[in-house]
């Protein structure tokens, strides 16, 4: 990795810093991280991927969205490149924030269409039950049928499965056996292992009280129980309850052959690097926007450099805990604008209008912590771009 020569860079601009002031704010000297996996890999790494919005499009994008296709899985090879795996249609993609079964299915197939041409690069794609309106599932049935159908679309299409939380399960379901009959009757039919995803109410309110209880510890014998009773048809398990204590604990207790994929985007370095009872492999939205860093980290942490790899890692965690902060399913807004900064799309638009969910506030500590992390690629384009975000939002180079 190059190091910058200078301790801070030429690039300054106003930005604002609470209680109606604005700071005149000088970047750090930026770090540059490969464009490709350089080395290998001893951990598996998913980006959970956004989608980037067509800001053409004639059509209310609260409740159509348009997506920009050829920059959308322009994005997913800029993934690949790095050895990241994509995990796809997730809620990262704005799956039920805007992107609708319908778009998430073509995604997926261009996704695994895409993966497939490169020679079978890394992709699994959440199957869920969003087609289901929720005050439209009566019955344990109608969650299992929801499953059914998504899973066979995703199958239809070459891909492999990450089982998502349901919805209509968690309005349904009351009590361990309920779960165990959803997920019991699901595993059994699929093709490949899957990745089963549980989903804090944090990330969606909706969510709440998810495996039939509202206590965390019951909940997680319940899971435990149902993913080690179908291990076999079990790759991994991604937590995302934002509690890495829990992480550890769950991982401790999963079947030898079921994988952790950390989902904490506020603890997942120290996750990653795990401790003498085990670690962490990685499924998780902060990679997008963190995705080079991240590949280089990862690299080192398998040559043995494990210095190296927090030195790279490390200072991301700040980042992440800011885009991830409450309300976190607001978290897709910063992901967007780290694409935008970094030029992976020209708008700074999103799907369903999510764009405005968070403040201009944020969006400046935004900028901060990404430069000091050293994930502006361009400080150059990553200035001029965030000076024309501020001047929409009246304050002027």
């Amino acid at each position: 990795m190059n190091k910058p020569v200078l301790p801070v860079s030429s690039y300054q601009l106003k930005l604002p810093a609470g209680g109606g002031l604005i700071e005149n704010y000088r970047l750090a000297a930026s770090r540059t991280f490969p464009a490709k996996l350089e080395g290998t890999l001893n951990r598996v790494a998913f980006s959970a991927a956004h989608v980037v919005a067509d800001p053409l499009a004639d059509v209310d994008p609260w409740l159509t969205s348009a997506v920009d296709w050829d920059r959308t899985i322009a994005f997913r090879e800029h993934i690949w490149d790095l050895g990241l795996g994509v995990a796809e249609a997730m809620d990262t993609a704005q799956r039920g924030m805007g992107l609708d079964w319908p778009s998430s299915l073509e995604l997926i197939q261009r996704s695994v269409r895409a993966a497939k041409a490169r020679g079978g690069a890394l992709v699994f794609s959440g199957a869920g039950t969003d087609h289901l309106a929720v005050e439209d599932a009566k019955s344990i049935d109608d969650v299992v049928r929801a499953y059914e159908e998504q899973i066979a679309a995703i199958e239809k299409a070459g891909g492999r499965i990450i089982l998502m939380a349901s919805r209509a399960l968690a309005k349904l379901g009351r009590s361990a056996d309920d779960y165990a009959r959803v997920y019991n009757r699901v595993l059994s039919q699929v093709r490949e292992p899957v990745i089963i995803h549980w989903l804090g109410d944090m990330f969606d309110p909706a969510l709440a009280n998810y495996w039939g209880t509202e206590n965390l510890d019951t909940a997680m014998d319940i899971a435990v129980g149902i993913i080690n009773a179908n291990a076999a048809k079990v790759d991994g398990v991604k937590v995302s309850l934002l509690d890495k204590q829990r992480e550890i604990d769950m991982r401790r207790r999963l079947d030898e052959n079921v994988r952790m994929y950390t989902g904490d985007d506020f603890n997942y370095a120290e996750l990653i690097a795990g401790d003498d009872k085990g670690f962490s492999h990685a499924l998780l939205g902060i990679f997008d926007a963190i995705a080079p860093a991240a590949s280089y980290a990862l690299s080192r942490l398998s040559a043995g450099d494990e210095a190296g790899f927090h030195d790279v890692l490390g200072p991301t965690v700040p980042l992440s805990r800011h885009i991830f902060k409450a309300p976190t399913r607001f978290y897709k807004t910063g992901i967007v604008f780290m694409a935008y900064l970094n030029g992976h799309q020209d708008h700074f638009t999103m799907v369903g209008g999510q764009e405005s969910t968070r403040s201009t506030l944020h969006l400046a500590e935004l900028f901060r912590l990404a430069d000091q992390a050293g994930l502006l690629s361009n400080p150059e384009m990553a200035t001029r771009r965030m000076k024309a975000v501020l001047a929409l939002r009246g304050i002027e180079a």
